[in-house]
């Protein structure tokens, strides 16, 4: 499992010009899943994600979580984080989950940070051709990895 975290002032993904979610700040999560993730992996990095300390304290210093400040969270599933170019110029991803595992991945890890949060998680809408657009706020640009 891999995830980029992007600190946000607003993020939102458009599906053929429908909006299917949409986040003012906090947290744009792209996420990828591979064929060996479980979910011990997916509570341990939505744990780490909701507790990571990225955002700014009343000092400036990064001391706080998204859970802290009351942000918000946006998930889009993104399995070309999973690419290997390791050789020639066509990423290879036979590393990333075929979509009949890495689609209850993917509910599962939304579910969890909702729980951990205690609040709803916007989300893209898994294996479609999505535009994100977003204001990353800093920038705060974190990769956590299983």
């Amino acid at each position: 499992m891999r995830l980029v975290l992007q600190r946000v002032r607003h993020a939102r993904v458009t599906v053929e010009g429908r909006v299917t979610g949409q986040i003012g700040p906090g947290l744009l999560v792209l996420a990828g899943f591979a064929p060996d993730d479980d979910a011990a992996i997916l509570d341990r990095l939505a744990r780490k994600m909701v507790q990571l300390r990225i955002f700014a304290d009343d000092e400036g210093k990064m001391n706080r979580s998204v859970q802290d400040v009351g942000g918000q969270v946006l998930v889009v599933s993104q399995f070309t984080l999973l690419a290997d170019t390791r050789k020639g110029n066509r990423p290879s991803y036979v590393g990333a989950a075929p979509p009949l595992l890495a689609v209850p991945l993917y509910e599962q890890f939304v579910q969890t940070v909702a729980r951990l949060l205690g609040r709803p998680v916007s989300t893209g809408e898994f294996g479609a051709d999505m535009q994100v657009e977003l204001l990353n706020d800093g920038p705060v640009t974190i990769v956590l990895d299983s």
